[in-house]
């Protein structure tokens, strides 16, 4: 057995024209990750929702998620963006079975499926990912905040603050956990 070698990450990521260019000609692999803080019993107690600015300038409430980098395994893409977005202290579960719950594909046109982002054709693959540690937003993340699930199917939910059809991403994974 071949041992693993370090991440690539100086041929992983493309220059701002290059990857503008590729967005235009084929689809983009992710991870959207639906970050939850869980009961003794594994159920969902609450859903961590980042509030960021959008890329035409609106703030909205956002989930984990970025691009899958060449030579990366879908569990180290998990873990990076969870660290990026809900910093080093987090501590996911990061699913033993890189399987996803589901799979949302984005396209620049609207209304082309549930999920919109106007940059580009993505495939993302969805998880569910249990935090354990103490978590902060990082980067360009303005605040990060634990909803629970009634507060989320309530009236006013900050699910309607979301864009790009991920608040339907939100209410799949409650769907998938048995709590919709």
């Amino acid at each position: 057995m071949t041992p693993r070698t370090a991440l690539d990450t100086e041929g992983a990521w493309f220059e701002r024209s290059h990857i503008s260019q590729l967005r235009r000609q084929l689809p983009i692999c992710y991870v959207d990750v639906i970050p939850v803080r869980t009961e003794v019993d594994g159920s969902i107690a609450e859903v961590g929702l980042l509030l960021r600015a959008s890329g035409e300038g609106q703030i909205v409430r956002a989930i984990v998620s970025g691009r899958v980098m060449v030579h990366e395994t879908l569990r180290e893409a998990i873990s990076r963006h969870v660290e990026k977005d809900l910093g080093p202290m987090a501590m996911p579960r990061i699913p033993v079975s890189p399987t996803p719950f589901t799979v949302a594909e984005y396209f620049p046109t609207p209304g082309q499926s549930a999920f919109h982002d106007p940059r580009q054709h993505a495939i993302s693959l969805v998880y569910i990912v249990p935090i354990d540690g103490e978590s902060a937003p990082q980067e360009d993340a303005l605040e990060l905040s634990w909803y629970t699930v009634d507060e989320l199917l309530g009236a006013n939910t900050p699910l309607d603050e979301m864009d790009g059809g991920r608040d339907a991403l939100v209410r799949r994974a409650l769907a998938h956990s048995g709590l919709i």
